[in-house]
């Protein structure tokens, strides 16, 4: 039973010096040399004869697992066992390596041939020429230099001519207007109908104002005084009690009272004067009243005496004081609902990609509480200023401008001409739902305008054009490009040949170059 063949794996670094010395541990055995998975070594016929050398100095029986056909042929003539896996060298027969590659010294003939030996042989092979084979043998050789130049030339005038093609496409510029319907509901884009889809978006936030109140109120500073004199009307003494009140008569009446008790002597025509101060009701600087105002006396001894005041009343002043009104509460609520709607969009703003946008008009405020509001006066009272303290949600309509550009690019597309392109680096937006978005008073639904532009330009196929003007001459090769191509007005086609002096086109597609110019923009 043949012993357990020994592996030599062998690495892609490997040569003939490494293998040999991985061999000299292994002497008497039977070794399997396996080739790398990837890439291949030793594939000299002579890499294999000194690694066979090696393993017959060493009573070495070699194997070989390799799919290396160049190395599996050399194997085969120096009768090296090769198999395709590990599994068939187990199970097949390995032969034994053939012993003699190369001849030793000893084994070369003993006597080399003489040249004269071999002059008849050579005679035999080479028979000298007669003067008319030469003669044949340089026509032939004209002949053959001449159709060989015939034959180089008509390559060089096929392969050699080359042009190149300028030019210059007919372009335009294409703008259209966009009237695009923002729907909550819509899942997608019907870009036939400009609908587009949005998205809810709330912010919570409070904000506080402050307004001056508008509400004015007079308050009483100082009370105005002076002095009546009370005629008696009858002959009876007549006692006027501290308090009693007079007036005026004209206009508004101003009422005064006395400040001390008098007794007026009776007699008719006696009189008395008595100090006086103004009421309450009539307290500040409409009690300052010109005299002989005050003439009437109200009370029980109104029909015992007269009163008149001989000297106009004064010291009287008043003041007023800003207090708090039902208009300034809405004012200033409103002012701060403004203030939230505001801050609300630039908070939304710093959380909106670029192509993102929120539409103005659909700002509001979503959700407000009364225990969110918090006033620092009520209405009616005495205060210079009315603050307010606020809480609220405010909601918006969320919107990517991205579909709006997908619908405006739509309807651009629609205006290109058969054989037409789009420039992708030329299309240009104008405005969007930020800056004209609305609510439709109409229908209710939200509404906003996109503008759009781009140049369009004519398609060249180079194909087709090389194939147009392929072996034409040059004026020819102009009018059909003229012709067929749709190019620039005033940019005529310039064909540049190669070498100098051809005035036909190449014979060969490929070696006529075609180069595309952009026109000025429109």
């Amino acid at each position: 039973m043949a012993t357990k063949a020994d592996y030599i794996q062998l690495e892609n670094a490997d040569d003939v010096g490494s293998i040999r010395d991985r061999l000299s541990f292994l002497r008497g055995q039977r070794v399997l040399l396996i080739w790398p998975e990837e890439g291949t070594i030793l594939t000299r016929k002579l890499d294999l004869v000194l690694i066979q050398r090696e393993a017959m100095r060493r009573a070495i029986r070699l194997a070989l697992v390799t799919h290396d056909a160049e190395v599996v042929r050399h194997a085969q003539e120096l009768n090296i066992s090769t198999f395709e896996t590990i599994g068939a060298a187990e199970r097949g027969r390995w032969k034994r390596g053939r012993g003699k590659v190369f001849t030793n010294r000893f084994q070369r003939p003993k006597e080399e041939p003489i040249p004269d030996d071999l002059k008849e042989v050579a005679s035999r092979i080479y028979a000298e020429e007669t003067a008319q084979e030469k003669r044949w043998r340089r026509i032939r050789r004209l002949i053959g230099a001449v159709v060989f130049a015939i034959v180089a030339m008509a390559i060089g005038y096929v392969l050699l001519p080359s042009a190149t093609i300028t030019l210059t496409p007919a372009t335009r510029r294409v703008e259209t207007v966009a009237d695009i319907t923002v729907s909550p509901q819509s899942l997608g884009i019907d870009i036939e109908n400009r609908i587009i889809p949005s998205s809810p978006i709330s912010i919570q936030i409070d904000d506080n104002g402050t307004i001056e109140t508008s509400g004015v109120q007079s308050v009483e500073d100082e009370t105005a005084a002076g002095s009546v004199v009370f005629i008696n009307k009858t002959g009876d003494p007549v006692t006027i009690p501290a308090g009693t009140v007079v007036t005026t008569s004209a206009g508004n009446p101003i009422q005064f009272r006395t400040t001390t008790q008098a007794d007026l002597a009776g007699g008719e025509g006696l009189q008395i004067e008595v100090p006086i101060e103004a009421l309450q009701a009539s307290a500040g600087s409409a009690g300052n009243v010109d005299s002989g105002t005050i003439n009437t006396v109200i009370g029980p001894i109104a029909d015992s005496v007269d009163v008149r005041n001989i000297a106009a009343t004064a010291g009287g002043a008043t003041r007023t004081q800003q207090v708090v009104t039902d208009a300034d509460v809405q004012t200033v609520l409103a002012i701060v609902k403004q203030q939230l709607q505001t801050r609300a969009y630039v908070e939304m703003q710093s959380r909106l990609t670029d192509k993102q946008c929120i539409i103005l008009d659909t700002i509001k405020i979503g959700e407000e509480r009364d225990d969110w509001k918090t006033f620092n006066a009520e209405v009616g009272d005495v205060v210079d200023t009315l603050s307010l303290s606020m809480k609220a949600v405010v909601d918006a309509i969320l919107v990517d401008e991205q579909f709006a550009q997908q619908v405006v690019l739509a309807q651009l597309t629609q205006q290109l001409a058969a054989g037409e392109v789009i420039k992708p680096e030329s299309i240009t937006y104008d405005l969007g739902c930020q800056s004209t978005g609305r609510i439709d008073s109409a229908t209710g639904q939200i509404v906003f305008q996109m503008g759009g532009s781009a140049i369009v330009t004519a398609q060249v196929d180079a194909e087709q054009v090389q194939q147009q003007v392929v072996g034409q001459s040059l004026n020819d090769a102009t009018a059909a490009l003229v012709t067929n191509l749709r190019l620039q007005q005033g940019a005529a086609p310039i064909i540049t040949l190669w070498p100098e002096g051809f005035d036909r086109m190449p014979l060969l597609p490929f070696r006529i170059a075609i180069q595309l110019i952009d026109a000025p923009p429109p």
